[in-house]
This record gives structure tokens, C-alpha cells and sequence, in this order.
């Protein structure tokens, strides 16, 4: 699998944080008046105010606000805002707010402090809370890497403090930055200009205002508020595309514009509420997009499609998973909405096909962000679907590459040359071939108003699909359609594999996603039949992915003989055979995987035609080894781990290996389920090349288990080995590399033509997470290998992998 989070099991997620050594380097100790600094580079303090609720005050609550002027994302965990009085006594203490998530680049946090008995305006949505009663007119705020309360009490020694990344005194604030932002009160905070320059003399960065509290959505809500100057039904200086800009983020990315016109192409009331407008009248410029979304918050828009408006708001850019490196989306957000007239004709989408999406994919920044770059929507695909970001789009006849999931969205391509798979869908064949032409569906109305089309690979989209080409949360352009395309089937129909014959010993592996008996009869019954129907019931079978007994609940149980044996059950219902097992419980907490569930890896096997050689002495943290030679080469415990020990698989499964016998002569046999995508950027991050950091720990997996299966060779050049399983990991990645080098195990997905090789739909793309690899001994004219198609390319799916199986002949 691509990588968990809480709402999907396939979604990415990064932080990026400063290191502790640049944070140090960033803060040097001088003598007093004041603390000065080489200038923060990541986050800083933006806002500050301690009025809230007091004698005038509009604003209920204090606030710090956070800014980051960076091009990275800055990750807040384990960070905190502290605040100290302006004027601390021996007695005096910081007081501490914990922080989480982390601050966009460019983007604000918003952290809510202490309320006082007056104040009329609640603060925007915060993105941290805390109780701290800061002062209105003196006191001193620092951002700190950690959340153990800082001890200093003097400028030159808070200076001193590595963990210290930002600060700002005020008032007459003893410990402050160069000397202290003057000017707060009941009714003024301090903050940063917009551009959140950082000179280290809070005086300088600083000046007092009305509190213009801005949370990470760019919602804001102004102590006061001074009105426009522009009137009522008289349109702005500024149009859409003077606000997108020739890049990816705005140049007018958090300023207020007035009377911004437009017509509203399509209406969401659901999830991220709000609404797109374009220009009907474009600039000459094809960088600059002429849509844009108006993020209306908690309140369902009032607008309709058709209607002619003019906007208000703050200019925002908001990225959906910042941490792990999407595209941001510019929004207009805290809107004041005009409509001038309805009715109006919806401007004209643009088609989107092999005419205009270009051949190459992204700009290469050499890993950095590409946001600054001008963007070359001719040459780049990114930079196209980025120009026409907000705009109204359109797919028309195209085919269906990801099935409908439960969150009602599909993915189609518009690009005919992507290389197609056997059975209709675009085969990810190297990092260099991204497949251009993905985009997602999702539907703008209701599904009672307009049912979302369920469909699997292969079928067509036939008809125009079309609306506003928006920029999904968990990544991938998407179409926020008004108006769906109809369903062509295309009698796409699950595999089943060839029988192996009675001298011939097949062994499966199958990702059964989390299984546990909580998922019930009907999970259980659809992966038996799969097992039995579309495997032929094999030999041996490696399970991945098998729960303890009582799945997430977290309380201890690392037991799975309950999930196994209802499993085994099932499979004998479907007509299968009377399976054994074998499986090592790992220690509690410490393999990975949904939290409490205590996956791991499972060996069934079919004592009618194996045996299983058991060899006692393996347990969860005992390291299996390699005993005798040639034809008397042995395992010392079966079942055992390779090297459970090994930081390589720290929060990760550890092999299963088992010594199996198939007529009088052994077998080796590993099951696999490497670490997870988790951290990685996606194809279409915002920073190119993307980093795939968990491959690192991939990489050290291959190489422990490469070493292991090396030894076993060394003792009998002519064991055989199958190492099988989730390798989480391409056919042409450097953990793949790893796990193969010097020949000691050929991976069998290679011998596939190309348009074969996938077990795992992701984002569109057709892809191998799942490998059989097998031993020199195991040569290609005796193995026969399958990648058995039953789920990745269908909506009902039991689960999100597909099974595969080898035959072995004698």
C-alpha cells in the first residue's frame, strides 16, 4: 500500500521541520539591551495580542499568530508558544501552549489564547488553543522547539536558549529581540508586515494595529475593519488573473481585494464549502488562470451557477496536505459576496486531451519547490492543470483508470498515449513516466440530485464530463463536475489464475487489509473465494496484513489464532481445503500498521500436499539463522524472523520465514510486508524531483533480508526460495534493486510484458507493490507466475490489493 492515514489507507503525509542545529545557529548570545539574531528563516511570530476581552476590546480572546515566509511547509509537532511578563519577578514562570500540525509556506497558525468577560467577536477557527492571559501592553512570546517551559529571564540568556526559534518582546519588555515593538493595548496588537520580514529587532519587524487574527484557511476576523473604497456594484482594480498570477502562488497571496468580478461556474456545500468564479473576459496570458475558489467556511454558499458576482475576501493559499507537499490552491477566503445578476452564462470549458497536455511533466528544481516558477503550461503537464486551476474543464470519452471508491471519485485519462494495461487502465512503469493524463472526478451536486457513476477499469466516461478543475486533499487535479459523463461497461471480469497440476507446488501471497473478525462474514467470505476460486487454492498461501483478534482495539492483544481460524473457516466453506497455519505474534505496538491492530504475516498451507517443518525456538524477537549444508541446509527456527532485532525494521513487519517440504525435498519460504509510502511526495508535489523518504527504509529492509537469503545460498547453492509478499515498493525501485542484487532472487513480475505488471491502483496509475521473487534454483522454465486481477481495478473490491501465485514444477 501507498502509505495509511486515519481516512484512507493510501494517502501521504510529510513534515518538513528546521533542524535543531539550524535553529541553534540561528540565535547567538549578545549583551543587553536586546537579543539580536541572524534573521528566522522558517516560521516566526506574525501577531501578537493580549486585549482580547478587555475595556474596548472587540476581539474575546488574546492570540499569537504564526507567519511563515518560507517555501517549505514547517512542521509545529512537538513545538510550543510561550509567554512570559513583560517585567519577570524571581517567582515569574513561561507559560506554555503545545502546537501540532504544522504552517504552510507562506500560509499563517493561528494559536487562541486566554478570554477575558468582554469583546463582542469570537476569533476565527484556531488552529491551536491555549489559556494563557497575555498583557496588553507588555509582556514577551517565543516560539520554542520543545514543550518543557523555557527558564531564561533575560534577553542575552534566552538568546543563549538553541531551542528559542523566534521571539518578540513588547511593550517594555525586559527580555525582546533588539528593542520592543511599541504600541500595544486593548485594541492594537503587534505584527510582522506582510512580507514577515525579520531584522531580529522586534521594534523594526513589529508596529501596532487593529488585531487581524488569521488562521491556517486565511479566515480572519478584524478588530476593526475599515470599509472598502470601492462602491457597492462597481468592480475592483484587480481581475482573477491578475490574483493567479504567472506562478503557483499569488502575488496578492494574503491582501485584501475588492469587488473581484466573476461568474460563478459551480457551487460546493458540502465538505470545503464555497464556490468558483471565472472571468468570462481572459487576459492574452495562458499562465494565468481565470477561476478562482471563494472558501466560504462553516457557511453554505448562496450562490448559484450563472449568477454574476463580485468579491471581497483575502487572498489565500492553501495547501490541502502541506506536509506532504501538494500544490496549493489560491482562495479568496472571509468572502462579502455581491450578485449582480443571474442567469448568466457559465463560460466555456476548456477540453482537456491529447491537443493540449503536454509531454513532459513537471519542471525539475532539483527537489526544491517549483512554486516560484514561472509557470510553462505548453511544456509541462502540472504547469498546465495549474493554470487552469478554478477554471471550468472538460473530459470528454475517457476512459476509467481507477474505479469508483466509497468516497464517490473515480479517475479517468485524457491522454491517449499513456501506456494503457492489459485490461484498460495506464501502467506506472518508471519514475521518469507519471502518466500525464490522470485526473480525478468528483461530483458538485448532491448524490440524491445526481447519482456518481459506479464503474470499474476499463469502462469510459462516454459524453462530456465537466466543471471546475479543483486540487484534491489527498492529492491529484480534480474535476469538481456539474455535469457527469455516462457509464460505458466494458465486462471487465476478476481473473482466475490456471489450476496447478498435481506435481507442480503453487504458492499465493494477498494483502487481505487489516483483517480482524470485526469485518464479518461477508469480508471473510469474499476473501476466501479468492483464495479458493481465483487462486485455485494454493499450496502455500502468505497472508499479509492479518489483525489480532480484536483488531484496533489497543488494548494488549497481540493473539490471532480467532482471525486466522475464521479465516480458514471461510476459505473450507468456499470449497477450499482444511488449511494449517503458522504465524510468529509480534510485540505489541511495534510492527506498523493501524494502531492497536498488531499486523502481521501469516503462513496457510495445505497438509494434503505440504508439510511444515517445524523447528522450535522462533519467537517475535529472536533472529532466525541458517544451519547445515547442501541437501542439509536448515533453518534454526521455523517459523523464525530474519533479523527482528535490526533498526530496519523499526514500527515495521519483520519476514516471516518458513521451511516447508513438497515431495521429500525443502522449501524456503519468506513472507513479506515492508515498510509503508508513508512521508513520501506524491508524483505531483509541489517540490520535483519528489522525495521518497520511506524508501530509505525500504533499501535497509532489502538489504537485511538480501543478506539472509545470500547465506542461505552459500549453504546450498541450490535451495529454493520464494520470498513473497507486500514490498510496498516498484519493480524498478532501489529496494527491489537491493533485495535481487548479485542474483540471489529474480523478481517475477519482470518476466510480465509491461502492461502486466501492477497489483495496486493508485491515484490512476496501475502499479507493483506485491512481488514473487524466487531462488537461482527456481528457474524460469519451471515457474509460471500470475498476478491474479479480482480487486484493484473494480469498485467492489474485498480488498485493495490482488492476490498472486506462482507454480513451481519440479
Amino acid at each position: 500500500m501507498p502509505s495509511p492515514t486515519p481516512a484512507r489507507r493510501s494517502r501521504r503525509t510529510l513534515l518538513r521541520v528546521a533542524s535543531t542545529a539550524a535553529v541553534a545557529a540561528s540565535l547567538l548570545a549578545v549583551p543587553l539591551p536586546g537579543a539580536f539574531a541572524a534573521p528566522s528563516t522558517g516560521a516566526v511570530i506574525a501577531e501578537v495580542y493580549g486585549g482580547g476581552g478587555n475595556s474596548g476590546a472587540t476581539l474575546k480572546n488574546d492570540f499569537i499568530e504564526l507567519g511563515n515566509p518560507s517555501g517549505a511547509a514547517f512542521g509545529l509537532s512537538g513545538y510550543s508558544v510561550q509567554y512570559l511578563p513583560g517585567s519577570p519577578s524571581g517567582s515569574s514562570q513561561w507559560g506554555v501552549t503545545a502546537l501540532s500540525g504544522s504552517v504552510a509556506p507562506g500560509g499563517r497558525y493561528l494559536v487562541a489564547e486566554g478570554a477575558g468577560a468582554g469583546g463582542t467577536a469570537d476569533l476565527p477557527a484556531a488552529d491551536a488553543s491555549g489559556n494563557l492571559a497575555l498583557s496588553a501592553t507588555s509582556g514577551t512570546v517565543a516560539l520554542v522547539n520543545g514543550t518543557a517551559a523555557l527558564t531564561c529571564k533575560t534577553a542575552a540568556d534566552c538568546a543563549a536558549d538553541p531551542r528559542i526559534v523566534d521571539l518578540v518582546g513588547f511593550g517594555t519588555a525586559v527580555v525582546r529581540e533588539g528593542s520592543p515593538a511599541a504600541g500595544a493595548s486593548n485594541t492594537a496588537s503587534v505584527a510582522r508586515g506582510a512580507a514577515l520580514a525579520d531584522t531580529d529587532d522586534n521594534a523594526k519587524d513589529l508596529a501596532a494595529g487593529d488585531p487581524t487574527p488569521t488562521n491556517s484557511r486565511g479566515e480572519t476576523t478584524g478588530g476593526t475593519t475599515t470599509p472598502p473604497t470601492t462602491p457597492p456594484g462597481t468592480p475592483g482594480d484587480l481581475r482573477i488573473h491578475d490574483i493567479q498570477g504567472t506562478t503557483r502562488v499569488s502575488p496578492k497571496n494574503g491582501q485584501t481585494v475588492t469587488n473581484v468580478p466573476g461568474v460563478v461556474t459551480g457551487v460546493r456545500g458540502y465538505g470545503t464549502k464555497g464556490f468558483w468564479i471565472q472571468d468570462p473576459n481572459p487576459d492574452a496570458d495562458p499562465a494565468t488562470s481565470e477561476g478562482v475558489f471563494v472558501y466560504t467556511g462553516s457557511a453554505n454558499p448562496t450562490v448559484k451557477a450563472g449568477d454574476s458576482v463580485l468579491v471581497t475576501g483575502k487572498v489565500s493559499e492553501y495547501y490541502p496536505n502541506s506536509s506532504g507537499g501538494s500544490q496549493s490552491v489560491t482562495e479568496l477566503t472571509g468572502p462579502t459576496t455581491a450578485v449582480l445578476s443571474s442567469g448568466n452564462p457559465v463560460p466555456a470549458p476548456v477540453v482537456l486531451n491529447a491537443a493540449n497536455i503536454p509531454a513532459a511533466y513537471a519542471p525539475d528544481a532539483g527537489g526544491g519547490s517549483i512554486d516560484a516558477l514561472l509557470l510553462d503550461p505548453a511544456k509541462y503537464a502540472l504547469d498546465l492543470y495549474e493554470s487552469l486551476e478554478g477554471m471550468n474543464v472538460q473530459v470528454a470519452d475517457v476512459p476509467v483508470v481507477q474505479a469508483t471508491d466509497k468516497y464517490n471519485e473515480l479517475w479517468v485519462d485524457a491522454l491517449a498515449t499513456d501506456p494503457r494495461t492489459a485490461r484498460g487502465g495506464v501502467v506506472y512503469l518508471g519514475y521518469d513516466k507519471p502518466n500525464n493524463g490522470r485526473i480525478m472526478v468528483q461530483s458538485l451536486p448532491p448524490l440524491t440530485e445526481q447519482p456518481f457513476p459506479v464503474a470499474n477499469v476499463g469502462d469510459r466516461l462516454t459524453g462530456a464530463t465537466a466543471g471546475p478543475l479543483d486540487y484534491n486533499q489527498f492529492g491529484g487535479y480534480t474535476i469538481a463536475a456539474n455535469t457527469l459523463g455516462t457509464v460505458k461497461d466494458n465486462g471487465l471480469k476478476p481473473e482466475v489464475a490456471q489450476q496447478g497440476k498435481k506435481n507442480e507446488l503453487t504458492i499465493g501471497t494477498y494483502n487481505v487489509e487489516n483483517l480482524d473478525p470485526s469485518d464479518g462474514p461477508e469480508k471473510f467470505a469474499q476473501l476466501a473465494k479468492g483464495v479458493v476460486t481465483n487462486l485455485g487454492s494454493p499450496d502455500i498461501v502468505a497472508l499479509e496484513e492479518i489483525q489480532d483478534d480484536n483488531g484496533a482495539v489497543n488494548d494488549g492483544t497481540v493473539g490471532a489464532a480467532t482471525t486466522v481460524r475464521t479465516f480458514i473457516d471461510a476459505i473450507k466453506a468456499a470449497g477450499g481445503p482444511a488449511y494449517d497455519w503458522r504465524s510468529i505474534d509480534p510485540v505489541d505496538g511495534q510492527d506498523g500498521g493501524e494502531p492497536g491492530g498488531n499486523i502481521r504475516q501469516v503462513f496457510l498451507f495445505n497438509p494434503a500436499r505440504v508439510s511444515f517443518t517445524d523447528i522450535p525456538g522462533g519467537t517475535s524477537t529472536t533472529a532466525v539463522d541458517v544451519t547445515g549444508k547442501k541437501n542439509k541446509t536448515r533453518l534454526t527456527a521455523s517459523p523464525g524472523r530474519i533479523d527482528p532485532g535490526n533498526e530496519a525494521w523499526t514500527a515495521s513487519r519483520k519476514p516471516l520465514v518458513g521451511q516447508f517440504e513438497f515431495r521429500g525435498k525443502p522449501v524456503f519460504v519468506i513472507a513479506n510486508h515492508f515498510n509503508s509510502k508513508g512521508g513520501d511526495q506524491g508524483i505531483d508535489s509541489r517540490f520535483q524531483a519528489p522525495t521518497r523518504s520511506s524508501e530509505v527504509q525500504r533499501v535497509k529492509q532489502a538489504t537485511v533480508e538480501q543478506a539472509f537469503v545470500a547465506k542461505l545460498l552459500k549453504a546450498d547453492p541450490k535451495a529454493r526460495i520464494v520470498s513473497l509478499g507486500d514490498f510496498n515498493d516498484y519493480q524498478f525501485s532501489p529496494a527491489l534493486q537491493t533485495l535481487t542484487k548479485d542474483g540471489v532472487l529474480r523478481d517475477l513480475v519482470g518476466e510480465l510484458p509491461a502492461n502486466e505488471r501492477y497489483s495496486y491502483v493508485y491515484q490512476g496509475n496501475s502499479q507493483v507493490l506485491d512481488h514473487i521473487l524466487v531462488s537461482p534454483a527456481l528457474k524460469p522454465k519451471k515457474t509460471h507466475y500470475d498476478v491474479v486481477h479480482i480487486n484493484s481495478e473494480f469498485a467492489a473490491q474485498a480488498s485493495d490489493h490482488d492476490p498472486q501465485v506462482v507454480r513451481i514444477k519440479p
